[in-house]
């Protein structure tokens, strides 16, 4: 992203001010805030002659850095192109940040050229002058005039100013006493801050967790007051980019070997059913060893923290989003306190390496939930719908967190009445009790019902009641059910044993099978073998497999638990009263009491035989449920066997890539919020918008892109995050962690203790932050020119409406949980009612490239604390032009940009990368940074949006052939 550089800068950990100086802590400031540059400086020229004397010159400045070691130069940056002109004033600084190995002595050579053309491919040397960094600063008001040389050695071609940028001039007062204190032996590299504190270079400071190898870039331009305002533009790689991928991949591959193990676990199955869970275990299997392949190779990658657009259909890195990049713009202006603007930016989270062929992820799951009634037919199965599924996913999970805590809490409550601890005793049975009707309100559900009935019939040997009524009355001897499926779905009670399940017929609905399960009379007797009755009792047992399936025994189950709770509460009371009474009996009394009662012991062997019942209890449902849901989901998986692992494949790599995104936007705009108490009480009360921005055209394959896009965005809701207390202050200690399942991630965001201590209590206590992600698409290249003339832009108009709702939705829940106070001011003081009352007007709008609905989104995203991304097929072209035009109107708009300087500063935002902005560029990997630092500059169309001729051509041509056909 050469000049496009912004962000959360350096998110430093200043490891000698938190140990030294915990009270100045004011929050997150010291860690989490960037650094300043330590030296920058502005660039001029004067009286520069071209190579023709009538002609003036089209300046532009190479920078380069003269390595001390090596004596050679280092390409360092490159200022924009001043047309015309023989004393050029250049809006585009240098700036050495404070990473940047820089010292007194540090030699810089300034090459000044005349371009002939913006194109910079033909231009000729004008002259060259150094300076170290050393002069500079010992000079009189920081300033130096130096001859330029020209290439015969004679000092001819004019002269360069170089002065040093101070926020201090900004602010038109005398700062001469802000570096004039600085001991003599002290390296005199220092920055002003907004409060003209002194940052010393050999303070030892590190990096951010996540944030690495910046690009800075610093401008100045006027206000229309005729003032100066310094810019300040910093992009950085995040290494989330590949750690929260390879964290979802482990994920993925425990969560598919714990589901092969709970397929195992059914049991024995008839032979059709065997075979389906051996043909699913084998694809899981598969999947497995794609992610294990796919990780080994992630673990091998060394180099930049990023995935650039060349490689985004590569297969090892379909998990990685391409081109993610932070960008953090900070204003400073006369009079005002510093601003600062971030953005991530990144490319369309999507399946490049599947391709888009069929279309994306919206697309291929509706036409798979449309065909999956015929596979099940097929493959002889219940259909299963995706609430249905999700309810199965939602029951496990459930379970395998609440049978552990439950019976944690009753080892609590035993330890309690070990201790005659009444208090004690009080708040385990509570809480015990809540878990408890917490499980019971989770499983207790029709589903979990039916599908033991079906469950029970996929067993070896299932004879359904009709059936058997039929053998009997036939005369025939009971034995084990054909497993051929009869071809007429309506053969009624002669039907297979799937068929004759209600539900298990394609034609019959998990409705039906419901119904039935209500209707079907039972005992209070479990019957084994040849019929023996044994008693009923909480036990780890599986569904009887030779006889018809009682379906109130699930009832009796659920009773049992509640019978059982019922006893420890009435036990728990009891011993409570009778620890009341005695405490109201005379010392004699309570004397003779003890001297006949047990010992204190009593209460702990009390309680311990219904406790320990209630666990088992609880221990049967959860056996009996887990294998209900299991087998919900491998006739889902069966019924999916064509193709439904191969979309949920594709489900992983774009979310993959759609989760990296957020949790480095999360991280940064937390890092940036840390002491902002509105911005806190926000984010535990109601969460934060994440506003997805992108300009994906609705033609040919982009349409797929959009299509994964909208899938990926939508399963963020899916996300919570959980600060948490790093265990250290070591960086390895502050990266996210990636945790749950795919239908419910959790990513915990680590904090240095310090920070961590001065958050609201309910973030402290681990309450999880929501975040509300949104998408808004207009297509705004030549490509979306012929979508809106030929194509069909429904899937945009849908995005937009659909996502809308949901922004409409979380202002709500926010103006009734948070006073609108707490959100930042602006100079644009437009009311945000009034501003989502006019994206929803432009929402339903018909009109071609409406941009005005991007622009709305975004303001209203920065106007809510929300985290802004900027997305295209690449995060480069698009998505750069878009950013700069959007950095210059909050220039304009919020800091009085002069409208003279308006397109001079968005020209200078977007100058090409050259290979004076980046010294690495004749290196291969590091030509790939630069190839994706354009990312973070993005096509805002309202300015740009020329259709190139060549295209034109096409538009026309086709255009006559529309024509002819039609009237043909």
């Amino acid at each position: 992203m050469e000049d496009g550089t912004k962000h959360l800068g350096h998110c430093r950990v200043d490891m000698k001010e938190l140990s030294t100086n915990p009270g100045g802590l004011t929050a997150a400031g010291v860690i989490l805030t960037p650094k300043l540059p330590h030296v920058e400086f502005s660039l001029a020229c004067n009286d520069l002659v071209a190579s023709g004397r009538d002609r003036k010159p089209n300046a532009l400045i190479q920078v380069a850095v003269i390595d001390p070691h090596e004596q050679c130069l280092v390409s360092h940056a490159c200022t924009e192109i001043v047309e015309a002109n023989r004393d050029p004033l250049f809006l585009t600084g240098v700036t050495f940040p404070p990473e940047y190995p820089a010292s007194p002595e540090t030699l810089v050579k300034l090459t000044v050229y005349d371009a002939k053309d913006k194109s910079q491919d033909s231009s000729s040397f004008l002259g060259s002058a150094t300076f170290s960094l050393g002069d500079l600063l010992r000079a009189k008001d920081e300033q130096l005039t130096l001859n330029l040389r020209s290439s015969d050695g004679v000092c001819a071609a004019g002269t360069v100013v170089v002065s040093r940028l101070k926020m201090g001039e900004m602010e038109e007062v005398d700062v001469d006493h802000i570096t004039t204190d600085i001991p003599a032996q002290k390296c005199p590299l220092v920055c002003e801050s907004a409060s003209h504190a002194c940052i010393n270079r050999d303070d030892s400071l590190l990096t951010g967790p996540v944030f690495k190898n910046p690009v800075c870039k610093v401008y100045r331009f006027q206000t229309v007051d005729g003032k100066w305002m310094l810019v300040r533009e910093q992009m950085e790689e995040c290494t989330l980019s590949f750690s929260i991928p390879r964290q979802l991949l482990s994920l993925y591959i425990q969560e598919d070997m714990k589901r092969i193990q709970e397929l195992r676990e059914l049991g024995e199955l008839s032979p059709h059913w065997d075979n389906l869970r051996k043909e699913v275990m084998t694809r899981y299997g598969g999947i497995i060893s794609s992610y294990q392949d796919t990780l080994a190779e992630l673990d091998k990658i060394t180099g930049p923290s990023f995935k650039p657009s060349c490689c985004k259909a590569q297969k090892s890195l379909e998990f990685i989003p391409v081109n993610l990049h932070t960008q953090r713009m900070r204003v400073t202006c006369p009079r005002k306190a510093d601003a600062f603007y971030d953005i991530v930016t990144v490319g369309a989270p999507a399946a490049h390496f599947q391709g888009f062929k069929c279309g994306g992820l919206q697309r291929l799951l509706s036409r798979y939930e449309a065909e999956k009634k015929s596979f099940s037919t097929a493959y002889q199965c219940i259909y299963y719908s995706p609430e249905h599924t999700a309810k199965a996913q939602e029951v496990l999970s459930t379970m395998s967190h609440l049978h552990p805590l439950i019976a944690s809490l009753a080892d609590q409550l035993l330890q309690a009445a070990q201790e005659h601890s009444s208090p004690g005793l009080k708040d385990a049975l509570k809480n015990l009790s809540d878990k408890t009707e917490q499980f019971a309100h989770t499983l207790k559900d029709e589903l979990v019902k039916s599908a033991l009935l079906a469950l029970h019939a996929a067993r070896p040997g299932y004879v359904s009641k009709n059936q058997k009524q039929g053998q009997v009355q036939a005369g025939q001897q009971q034995g084990h059910v054909h497993q051929s499926v009869s071809s007429n779905p309506g053969s009624g009670q002669n039907q297979s044993p799937v068929q004759s399940l209600p539900g298990h017929s394609p034609a019959t609905s998990v409705a039906e099978s419901t119904v039935m399960c209500n209707n079907v009379e039972g005992s209070q007797t479990t019957t084994r073998g040849e019929g023996a009755p044994v008693p009923q009792k909480c036990q780890q047992d599986s569904i009887p497999h030779h006889k018809e399936y009682d379906e109130e025994e699930w009832d009796r189950v659920w009773a049992s638990v509640a019978k059982s709770l019922n006893c420890v509460i009435a036990m728990v009371d009891k011993l409570q009263e009778e620890d009341n009474s005695k405490q109201e009996l005379n010392p004699e009394q309570q004397l003779a009491d003890v001297i006949t009662s047990h010992n204190p012991g009593d209460w702990r062997e009390q309680l311990c035989p219904l406790v320990t019942r209630l666990k088992e209890c609880v221990t049967e449902v959860v056996e009996r449920a887990k294998r209900a849901m299991t087998f919900v989901l491998l006739q889902e998986a069966a019924c999916s066997i064509p193709q439904g692992l191969l979309l949920q494949q594709r489900r992983d790599v774009v979310f993959s890539q759609a989760l990296a995104a957020l949790s480095c936007g999360f991280i940064m705009r937390l890092y940036a919020g840390m002491e902002d108490k509105g911005f806190l009480r926000q984010l535990h009360l109601v969460g934060l918008v994440a506003q997805f921005e992108s300009l994906l055209s609705t033609y040919s394959e982009e349409i797929g892109m959009l299509e994964d896009m909208e899938i990926g965005i939508s399963d963020l809701n899916r996300v919570v995050f959980r600060i948490t207390e790093a265990k250290t202050d070591d960086l390895s200690d502050l990266q996210p962690l990636v945790c749950g399942r795919r239908d419910h991630v959790t990513v915990e965001v680590p904090l240095p203790r310090l920070v961590f201590q001065s958050l609201p209590e309910e973030i402290k206590e681990g309450k999880p932050v929501r975040v509300f992600p949104v998408l808004f698409n207009v297509g705004i290249n030549e490509q979306q020119t012929i979508a809106e003339r030929f194509g069909d832009i429904s899937l945009q108009e849908r995005i937009n409406q659909k996502n809308f709702e949901i922004l409409e939705a979380y202002y709500k829940s926010l103006s009734e949980k948070v006073p609108l106070e707490c959100l930042p001011c602006f100079q644009t003081q437009t009311d945000l009612k009034e501003l989502l009352e006019t994206l929803g007007q432009n929402v339903v709008t018909k009109k071609k490239k409406n941009v005005e609905i991007l622009w709305l989104a975004g303001t209203i995203c920065r106007r809510l604390n929300g985290i802004r991304f900027t997305s295209c097929k690449s995060a480069k072209d698009r998505t750069s032009m878009s950013v700069t035009l959007e950095q210059c109107a909050l220039l304009r708009d919020e800091h009085q940009l002069s409208k003279d300087y308006f397109i001079r500063a968005l020209d200078c935002m977007r100058s090409r990368l050259t290979q004076g902005d980046v010294g690495q560029l004749d290196d291969p990997e590091a030509g790939t940074v630069a190839e994706n630092k354009p990312a973070s500059r993005h096509f805002y169309p309202i300015a740009l949006l020329l259709v190139s001729s060549h295209l034109l051509v096409v538009w026309l041509i086709l255009s006559l052939v529309f024509l002819l056909a039609k009237y043909q």
